[in-house]
């Protein structure tokens, strides 16, 4: 890890009044969420049960609406997140949050662990899998009923399927959720993007609402950025080691 980088991201959120948190899958790998594109991926597992379909359609409105039993048996296998604990990014962010610099997380995660860690301003702008609701009546219906649901396809009492509250492909994201994490992000003094390859739209664009003094890019792998701040500092490091130094520069207890 880069000491002088982290010292100062230190001196950057000190300097700070208003930091907005952009996040992607990367900041719950380390809680041992898989994330999408890497080599060990939920688009790169080579299961012989979904080999036949792209990782893509296994995530789409399509595919809930034409093949629901294929559907429903992807997200159980692979979105089942409910015994799985923040790490040291999820709880950092808390701490920040605490202390009144850090507004809000934007997140594109939907696990919850930025809520289970205790933040409280946490924009899912994909959704969450924590929460279920009837697509005819909108009942809604809590995480356990699907995961332990001993039907192929969870219904409600009306005759609909039951579906987790997230953002599948062809879908659009949820607008309130949208313009919070936009207005968030455009009145912030610093905007720290974390654990995200910002190759997902249009999430990635929300970024560019951003007219505040500090960008700060927290990823292990580089990113090509299109645009740059007044005063940018990129850490090619895993967020949860690179967070957990900063608490221990700061005196916080994670």
């Amino acid at each position: 890890m880069d000491e002088q980088k982290v010292l100062e991201l230190k001196e950057m959120i000190d300097k700070s009044h208003s930091i907005v948190f952009f996040g992607g899958a990367g900041v719950s790998t380390e809680s041992g969420v898989p994330d999408f594109r890497s080599k060990d991926g939920l688009y790169n597992q080579h299961d012989v049960q979904f080999e036949k379909y792209r990782p893509e359609y296994l995530l789409s409105h399509s595919c809930l609406v034409l093949e629901p039993e294929v559907y429903f048996e992807f997200h159980r296998q692979k979105m089942d997140t409910r015994n799985i604990e923040p790490n040291n990014a999820h709880k950092y962010l808390a701490a920040l949050e605490k202390t009144g610099k850090l507004k809000a997380v934007v997140t594109q995660n939907i696990d919850g662990l930025h809520q289970k860690a205790g933040s409280k301003e946490v924009y899912e702008i994909h959704g969450s899998a924590l929460r279920n609701y009837c697509m005819s009546c909108g009942k809604k219906y809590p995480i356990d009923h699907i995961f332990c649901s001993k039907e192929p396809v969870p219904h409600c009492d009306c005759g609909g399927i039951i579906r987790p509250d997230i953002t599948l492909y062809e879908e659009s994201l949820p607008e309130l959720e949208v313009k919070k994490s936009v207005n968030a992000i455009a009145s912030a003094d610093m905007l720290i993007i974390g654990g995200t390859s910002l190759t997902v739209y249009p999430a990635a664009s929300y970024i560019n609402y951003f007219e505040g003094k500090y960008l700060v890019i927290i990823n292990r792998d580089e990113l090509s950025l299109r645009r740059t701040a007044q005063n940018t500092l990129v850490i090619n490091d895993k967020i949860g080691e690179v967070f957990t130094r900063l608490a221990e520069l700061s005196g916080m207890d994670l």
